[in-house]
């Protein structure tokens, strides 16, 4: 609904655009039920990519870089300060090419390995499974393993089980003891495959449901009393069928997790540039990132008919912006740079995980480091913190929070004859303390955004905003403070109603005192 659009014009002066301040409402929606915001909801996703594990997070013990173990200890204190709650790896497409068993043992040992699907570089397998379990628990996260089913056996997926996993002697607990690591690291989130309709194997959903139900029979005991958390791959955007089939065909008690792929751009096949783009550009991307919201909710449906208790996640372990490439960069390697329409996707996309806790449990952002819609960037010894990162930064507020569902009427963001929801906002509270991430996607407009704080158990909040003077700009490896988290007073309460100014595509994130 539109209120009062329009209500305030101020024109600037030498041919600048006209801007109007429009406004929206956000209460409390009584009638909805709560949920707890899973944590997990706030993953990332590290996948053998470009530069996205060797000379990214990975350089090596021997590097000038400061690292712990080869790690840069840069990046594992940056992901520290964002209580990144688990971690997957190691794809992607590339899992359905990893033999785990390449990457254990001493380096100077281990095969080297063609990247086919990532601009066909050749890696030494120095970054194994020993230093990307020992990266999760150093940066206190959950490590989230992608098994092989495309090109892998049912065997060596359950003895990755039971090497990472298990404790009681065994030929696979041996051998780890025997690569220098005496207790497991206790892996509980397996992925069963990766987008099995493509680049895992170009299957039909009823063969790969057979076969997920194959490998999942034999990574636990009858009940699953490892406990276990199995991911079956999942649907590709809109791929209802897929859905419904996994659904319809896998015993409750054999899976955990359905997943959904699904990413922002501006058109597959011509995705433009990561930072020269145009309004239309952006509205385009901002419209496939809203679908998230259409897409998790005709999935859950689905869902629902077969598992009407919610027992099954749906776990969307691969999401985000996706550009062309830099120019000049390998165009296997994905690298982008990640400008205010990244920290918009950011922002709305995790407001409609959080609206959708119910179902949507766990979630992956793609990808970590300088691949996709990266967190972190690096140059040499220099690294950035993107406004992706600032975003989650932020909103870190609603991990394992609950959930209180929102009413809210939008003003339109309108281009070309087509209409967006301006503002987009999620809200919890946890351990007394109310959080409210609001986003308004307008590229010209401020949203007045009033906020009836009858039914909120806080009514004096403080503000940070995410914003900038262009939709384009980001920050540098010269300059990587052009946008970070600010203090914001642009907001004011009088009697039960908090009033915010919300700039033109800007993140404002609401904490109760």
């Amino acid at each position: 609904m539109n209120i009062n659009k329009f209500l305030k014009i101020s024109v600037l002066v030498c041919g600048s655009i006209v801007t109007a301040q429009t406004k929206s409402t956000i209460s409390v929606d009584t009638k909805q039920p709560s949920s707890i915001i899973s944590k997990h909801i706030y993953g990332h996703f590290a996948e053998h990519l470009g530069r996205g594990i060797y000379d990214g997070i990975y350089v090596g013990e021997n590097s000038k870089i400061p690292n712990s173990n080869g790690v840069r200890k840069d990046i594992i204190n940056a992901l520290k300060e964002l209580k990144i709650p688990n971690l997957r790896w190691p794809g992607g497409c590339f899992a359905d090419t990893y033999h785990w068993k390449d990457g254990i043992g001493p380096k100077n040992l281990r095969p080297t390995i063609v990247n086919n699907w990532w601009g066909g570089n050749t890696e030494d397998n120095s970054f194994g499974t020993h230093e990307f379990l020992n990266l999760a628990e150093e940066l206190g996260t959950e490590p989230y393993l992608a098994g092989n089913v495309g090109s892998g056996e049912v065997k060596e997926l359950s003895d990755w089980v039971q090497y990472t996993g298990k404790d009681t002697k065994s030929p696979m607990t041996d051998l780890r003891k025997q690569n220098g690591r005496d207790k497991s690291w206790n892996v509980k989130i397996w992925g069963v495959g990766n987008e099995m309709w493509g680049c895992g194997g170009n299957m039909a959903p009823e063969y790969y449901a057979n076969l997920y139900k194959q490998y999942a029979t034999f990574m636990t005991d009858w009940t699953n009393s490892d406990k276990l958390f199995r991911v079956a791959s999942g649907a590709n955007v809109d791929d209802y069928h897929w859905t419904e089939v996994l659904m319809r065909d896998i015993p409750r008690n054999m899976i955990e997790g359905v997943a959904l792929h699904s990413y922002s751009f501006v058109k597959w096949d011509q995705k433009g540039d990561a930072v020269d783009y145009n309004e239309a550009q952006y509205f385009a991307t901002m419209k496939t990132a809203l679908k998230m919201d259409e897409l998790v909710t005709k999935h859950s449906q689905i869902m629902d008919k077969y598992d009407p208790e919610k027992k099954t996640a749906l776990v969307v372990d691969e999401w985000g912006g996706w550009y062309e490439v830099e120019k000049g960069t390998n165009p296997g390697f994905l690298y982008q740079q990640n400008t205010m329409r990244d920290a918009m996707i950011a922002g709305v996309t995790l407001n409609i995980f959080n609206n959708h806790s119910d179902r949507v449990r766990m979630a992956n952002l793609a990808q970590t480091v300088n691949v996709l819609q990266a967190v972190i960037l690096t140059k040499g010894e220099k690294m950035i913190l993107t406004p992706t990162y600032h975003v989650l930064n932020l909103y870190k507020a609603h991990q394992d929070a609950k959930l209180i569902p929102l009413q809210i009427e939008s003003p339109e963001y309108k281009l070309n004859g087509e209409s967006l929801k301006a503002v987009s906002a999620s809200a919890s509270e946890k351990d007394g303390v109310v959080t409210i991430s609001l986003v308004n996607i307008d590229a010209k407009n401020t949203v007045e955004t009033s906020i009836n704080l009858k039914d909120f158990s806080k009514k004096v909040f403080t503000a940070k905003i995410i914003s900038s003077p262009k939709i384009q700009d980001h920050n540098t490896f010269d300059n990587p403070n052009v946008i970070e988290p600010k203090e914001y007073k642009k907001i004011k309460t009088t009697k039960d109603i908090l009033t915010v100014e919300v700039p033109p595509f800007s993140v404002v994130v609401l904490t109760s005192k």
